[in-house]
């Protein structure tokens, strides 16, 4: 599932879905779901793309085409067309099913998260359940955002709920929530008739089918295991903070590897900030918790981060600090300087004779 739009990315999204943003130099968020599809052996991958999808289009064949068996990656362009993620995966149903196989997992493709699908199919297969939801915790002031559940010892779903306003916190911890990933292994029989067998169709998979699944008893979830750094890692970078946070993750040691290794040069500008691909910083420039927008040429002298006030009136400003510059947002600066400059007399002119 590859046609979000990202809308707290702001202007980096303004023109490009969420999947196809930049990160970590040469590595785009997308990548993140295709590496582990080919490190986990999957041969046969539908992408389905909603949202500005053009470069997606382009990106995907032409960098890992050739990581799938012939005509294995195959992209369908949903523009005006998909109602939700289920309705996607609907629409789709053909060239699912064409693909055979006795189970589908479906994807989110705008997470940052290293995990070997051959595991949770494994698990889900020993379960005997129709529907496993990959898992993660978060803090409840984080979970609102995502789909939020409860479980038995067992592992299965008692209760599930998209986006609550009130999370639900795991038993015994009372800070953290048991929240989905977007990724989950039906049983293809159960998912067709989840899909098409409803009076009311299902549109989307947190809202209508999963809980459908938990109602009937049928859902379990996987945890994502610790990695090589011991520990869980997997980021939505959904916001501005969230995506220029993430990137701080990997300034060191890797907590998950980049499909495409770059140097931290080409991307970690210092205080906090980062420059997207194709984006031009000068030495003079003083930038702090800042996204620099690919192909944003900074001028020399900018200062940023450090007067909230002059940061917000010409870029976008986060509540948390976070600031983004784009081309745009330089060039209006820019006018503004010159206008200013055109319309405002020289020091030394004399007012009075200015009026006389």
């Amino acid at each position: 599932m590859a046609g979000g739009k990202g809308t707290r990315l702001c202007d980096l999204t303004e023109e490009e879905s969420k999947p196809a943003v930049p990160f970590a130099g040469a590595n785009r968020i997308v990548d993140f779901a295709m590496q582990n599809c080919v490190r986990s052996g999957l041969q046969r991958l539908l992408v389905a793309t909603q949202y500005a999808p053009r470069s997606l289009h382009h990106y995907l064949p032409t960098r890992w085409g050739q990581r799938f068996e012939p005509k294995g990656l195959q992209l369908r362009d949903g523009r005006d067309l998909y109602l939700g993620t289920a309705d996607a995966a609907r629409r789709c149903w053909p060239d699912l099913q064409a693909m055979g196989g006795d189970q589908v997992l479906v994807l989110a493709a705008d997470h940052l998260y290293d995990m070997d699908y051959a595991a949770l199919l494994a698990a889900h297969r020993a379960s005997g359940a129709a529907v496993t939801v990959a898992v993660d915790t978060v803090s409840r002031a984080e979970a609102s955002e995502f789909g939020v559940m409860q479980t038995d010892a067992q592992g299965r779903i008692l209760s599930f709920c998209e986006k609550p306003a009130d999370p639900a916190a795991m038993i015994g911890q009372p800070d953290r929530s048991l929240v989905s990933m977007g990724i989950y292994i039906f049983d293809r029989d159960w998912l067709r008739a989840a899909l098409f067998d409803r009076e009311v169709p299902a549109m989307d998979f947190g809202h209508d089918v999963i809980p459908s699944a938990v109602a009937q008893g049928q859902a379990t979830v996987w945890r994502l295991p610790p990695g090589a750094s011991g520990r869980a890692y997997w980021r939505d970078v959904g916001t501005l903070d969230a995506l220029r946070r993430a990137h701080l993750d990997f300034l060191h040691d890797a907590p998950v590897p980049l499909p495409f290794a770059t140097p931290v040069t080409d991307w970690y500008l210092g205080r906090g900030s980062v420059a997207l691909t194709g984006a031009m910083v000068p030495s003079t420039a003083r930038l702090q918790q800042t996204l620099v927008a690919p192909g944003a040429q900074i001028p020399q002298g900018l200062v940023t981060g450090e007067d909230p006030a002059d940061d917000a009136r010409w870029f976008t400003r986060t509540p948390l600090g976070t600031v983004l510059i784009t081309q745009q947002m330089l060039d209006r600066r820019a006018a503004h300087a010159h206008i200013r400059r055109s319309v405002t007399p020289p020091a030394s002119l004399n007012r009075r004779k200015l009026h006389a």
